[in-house]
């Protein structure tokens, strides 16, 4: 799966939201300043020649809809972080955030929680 570029990711994280999307409900998504029709149009096109987007014919205008679930990229994308910038290690991940006092001791504990829960 490929990583996607910023203006690409704001798309997705559109659609994703939506379920199925015009070009248009894509804009009114999009943060100001609100990109051109064409620029977005011609983005989308991009997202289905990667595989994230495909589009059903509705009237003489194409509606899109995602082929990749933002679990499947988040899931990609998290391990991509991993592996790059914290030697394939969650320890490693945690440890920065608690070192740069970005996740607190009880918010540790909900995740060790959550880990418990999962095993049972």
């Amino acid at each position: 799966m490929q990583k996607l570029a910023k203006r690409e990711e704001q798309i997705m994280q559109a659609v994703w939201q939506l379920g199925h999307a015009f070009i248009k409900e894509i804009i009114n998504e999009m943060p100001d300043p609100k990109p051109h029709y064409n620029t977005i149009a011609t983005m989308v096109k991009i997202l289905e020649d990667k595989r994230f987007l495909e589009h059903e014919t509705i009237g003489n205008v194409f509606r899109y809809y995602p082929v990749i679930s933002k679990e499947q990229y988040q899931n990609h994308a998290m391990t991509d972080i991993v592996s790059q910038y914290f030697n394939n290690s969650y320890p490693n991940m945690l440890m920065f955030f608690a070192k740069e006092q970005k996740i607190s001791e009880e918010e540790l504990n909900e995740i060790i929680n959550l880990i418990k829960s999962q095993k049972k």
